[in-house]
């Protein structure tokens, strides 16, 4: 499994996950892994966090870590229309082609 992140301003890090992940992992991989991004690509102050609602990412330990870090978060309704977290599944693009585009995979 992949995760990774992206804004109008390009694709942020992407990481290879082996193991299963839960909201322990999903919460550490935002730790060394969302910041990072938005600085290497220059996010301006007030950008908006969003993730679908994966119950990873709608757990209650993972709510209270986001909010004490104040990361200003956009959550998606339910509709899958609109949903670009999802519809980036649909890229499924071989690892040498996505380095190839300078997306830098890295393993947790």
């Amino acid at each position: 499994m992949l995760w990774g992140c992206f804004s109008a301003k390009g694709p942020g890090r992407l990481i290879r996950v082996k193991e299963r992940m839960n909201w322990a992992m999903y919460r550490e991989i935002l730790s060394d892994n969302l910041l990072p991004s938005a600085r290497a690509l220059k996010m301006k102050r007030g950008w908006v966090f969003q993730h679908d609602n994966d119950p990873k990412h709608t757990a209650r330990a993972t709510k209270e870590w986001l909010r004490k870090k104040h990361f200003k978060l956009l959550w998606l309704g339910q509709t899958l229309k609109n949903n670009k977290v999802l519809n980036t599944k649909d890229l499924r693009l071989p690892a040498s082609e996505l380095i190839s585009k300078g997306v830098v995979l890295q393993d947790v």
